[in-house]
């Protein structure tokens, strides 16, 4: 089920709702990638799998992967927290999350941080998961012809090559990354920046992205309207413009 804010109000997604609501207005969508479009999830459990089992990680002291996989994402998202706050480097996020994570067993190996950051970087952009419909929509979104591009807070180059060899690099005109625009989600000046270059208008212009306190609150700062993409059905008081569970849903938006 669809649900929309208009004048303060929240209503359930109907047909006389959609004829109220004049959809026609967007012609420039804004999409994030990872937990978007890309399944992070998936492909960052697949990666570690392979990483795991290259660098040979029980014989280092580690010999549960289920276990490992959790200890790692915990960190990960505690220190990509920081990064955003401006409290560390991209580099230092790079490979303090796996020190950190080898840190957790009491291995204190900083060359082998290193190696395993560098390592995941390679594998995971090769990975493919993305959601389902994906490719669905963004063929739909061509054909209608909105202008569509990705503002996102990942690596420039792991970004590209995940869009690449996930084959949904042909369907977006623009890639906007925090590295280009020296700022990073939520802030408002990489929204901004990603107007700017795109030579979009705010009033005709969608965000589409899975984090509440990011993507959503870093739309509503400069006036864009926002799609919230909750598959896992979180509970939450914010108040987006559109909140979906699928992008099949977005079908009925766009």
């Amino acid at each position: 089920m669809i649900y929309f804010r208009r004048e303060n109000k929240d209503f359930e997604w109907t047909d006389s709702v959609s004829f109220f609501y004049n959809m026609s207005k967007y012609t420039s969508l804004f999409f994030d990638l990872d937990h978007t479009l890309w399944d992070f999830e998936k492909n960052s459990i697949a990666t570690l799998s392979i990483l795991f089992n290259e660098i040979d990680l029980p014989s280092k002291g580690i010999p549960d992967f289920d276990d490992f996989n959790i200890v790692y994402h915990e960190i990960n998202e505690k220190l990509w927290s920081r990064f955003r706050k401006g409290f560390l480097s991209r580099e230092d996020l790079r490979w303090k999350r796996m020190f950190q994570t080898l840190v957790h067993y009491k291995v204190h190996n900083e060359a082998l941080a290193i190696q395993m950051s560098e390592r995941y970087l390679e594998i995971l952009p090769a990975q493919t998961n993305i959601f389902p419909h994906c490719i669905e929509l963004m063929e739909y979104c061509v054909a209608k012809g909105y202008d569509i591009h990705m503002i996102t807070n990942g690596f420039e180059l792991t970004q590209q090559l995940k869009l690449k060899n996930s084959l949904l690099e042909k369907y977006f005109k623009r890639m906007i990354t925090s590295e280009q625009a020296m700022s990073i989600k939520p802030e408002k000046e990489i929204f901004e920046y990603a107007l700017r270059e795109t030579n979009s208008d705010v009033k005709t212009s969608l965000m589409i992205g899975d984090a509440l306190d990011i993507d959503v609150l870093g739309a509503q700062r400069v006036g864009m309207d926002q799609v919230y993409f909750n598959p896992k059905r979180i509970a939450h008081q914010e108040k987006p413009t559109f909140e979906i569970e699928s992008l099949h849903e977005l079908f009925s938006i766009i």
